[in-house]
């Protein structure tokens, strides 16, 4: 093994290794979120939300699953009332990331509205 020089030590190595920290904690946060999304504790919504999540998290940005755990904080009949459209979401969870999710589940009839 080669001893490491002082020009070896500087910031691209370190910049690299912050970068995949990143990338695993983001990827931390997104496998917690997926497991989340399917244990909310009324189905209809776990279908929407899990499936919503199996199929397009791992594509979401930083912001955007940031929006999906402020989703996931929110109680659950509320969720799915905001998705199927039955009430308006605050202005809070009114996010892209919502209009994608509803656009999900108008495309993929993941449970009824009844």
């Amino acid at each position: 093994m080669r001893p490491i020089r002082r020009a070896d030590r500087r910031a691209p190595i370190v910049y690299s290794a912050c970068l995949s920290n990143g990338r695993a904690m983001l990827d931390e946060r997104r496998k917690r979120l997926r497991f989340r999304a399917w244990r909310r504790g009324f189905r209809e919504i776990d279908l929407i939300l899990g499936g919503f999540a199996d199929a397009r998290l791992e594509s979401l940005n930083d912001s955007d699953v940031t929006a999906f755990e402020a989703l996931l904080e929110a109680s659950d009949q509320d969720v799915y009332d905001w998705v199927v459209g039955r009430t308006p979401a605050p202005p809070v969870h009114e996010t892209p990331l919502l209009a994608d999710i509803r656009a999900f589940h108008a495309t993929t009839g993941t449970s009824d509205d009844a």
